[in-house]
């Protein structure tokens, strides 16, 4: 009966623990803060404009330079915006196949990502991995703010911690 105790009292616990750990690790990310009102610098293969629904679509090699930041990918989406004067501008970036992002000495890979240009963000899922110095990170989303230089990795977050030298 004492076992039954003890595992009601530590499950919970242990549940919670996990949850937490899962939800969202914070890291700083690229030594360099980005200017999200930067111009976007677009290269490709090949570029398709659809009139109808106002974005455009690179194809092949693409890479994407704002400022400190590089993005590249198989495929982007540019989708626009109209401001209540009329203007139009960049509204966000939907990057999928072999998604890199480098920002300074950091970079991290994905299966797809999500750049919302006024907020500076970035979203990327699927197998992401970091790379920051000598040390990787895994996990199943990413989030990078650009502006203030930070990430947040959640899903299952994984590295190997390596021990200190004597």
């Amino acid at each position: 009966m004492s076992y039954l105790r003890v595992l009601m009292f530590c499950l919970p616990l242990a549940l919670w623990s996990a949850a937490a750990y899962a939800q969202a690790t914070s890291i700083a990310f690229g030594a360099l803060k980005a200017d999200p009102s930067d111009p976007v610098e677009v290269t490709a293969d090949s570029l398709d404009v659809n009139q109808a629904d106002g974005s455009a679509r690179f194809v092949g090699n693409v890479l994407i330079i704002q400022g400190v930041m590089r993005l590249s990918a198989n495929d982007v989406l540019v989708v626009y915006k109209q401001d209540e004067t009329g203007r139009t501008g960049i509204d966000r970036l939907s990057a999928s196949g072999r998604v890199l992002l480098v920002n300074g000495p950091d970079a991290a890979e994905a299966d797809q990502a999500e750049y919302s240009i006024d907020s500076g963000t970035i979203v990327m899922t699927g197998n992401v991995l970091l790379s920051q110095g000598t040390g990787t990170l895994t996990s199943n989303r990413l989030v990078v703010n650009l502006t203030n230089g930070t990430a947040s990795l959640s899903g299952r977050v994984k590295t190997i911690l390596n021990g200190g030298s004597d």
